[in-house]
């Protein structure tokens, strides 16, 4: 099974920019599709995006449709979620998934 271990996640301003990455431990990564999603407090988990294996078709979630934007480098077993113009309600812990197999999930904070 896929390990997935993210990394980026940090306190940002409201409007500002961050991207998390996240990072799998083997070549299968090429040949699945790859999510992230989010949880806040109090909340479900909610879904933010799929890609497919090539990255050719991602899906987004209204809520961060515009803002957010997933991209993955096979070569390298990374994938990435740029998100900007973020807003305090963008607080949460971000998982990346892929095949059930979840990162380790990444604080995001975004407060003045």
């Amino acid at each position: 099974q896929v390990q997935l271990v993210e990394s980026g996640g940090r306190l940002v301003q409201p409007g500002g920019s961050l991207t998390l990455s996240c990072a799998a431990s083997d070549s299968s990564f090429g040949t699945l599709n790859m999510s992230w999603y989010r949880q806040a407090p109090g909340h479900q988990r909610e879904w933010i995006g799929t890609t497919t294996p090539t990255g050719a078709y991602t899906n987004y979630a209204d809520s961060v449709k515009g803002r957010f934007t997933i991209s993955r480098d096979n070569a390298k077993n990374i994938a990435y979620l740029q998100m900007s113009s973020l807003k305090s309600e963008d607080t949460a812990v971000y998982y990346c998934e892929q095949s059930t197999s979840w990162g380790q999930g990444n604080q995001v904070t975004v407060t003045s």
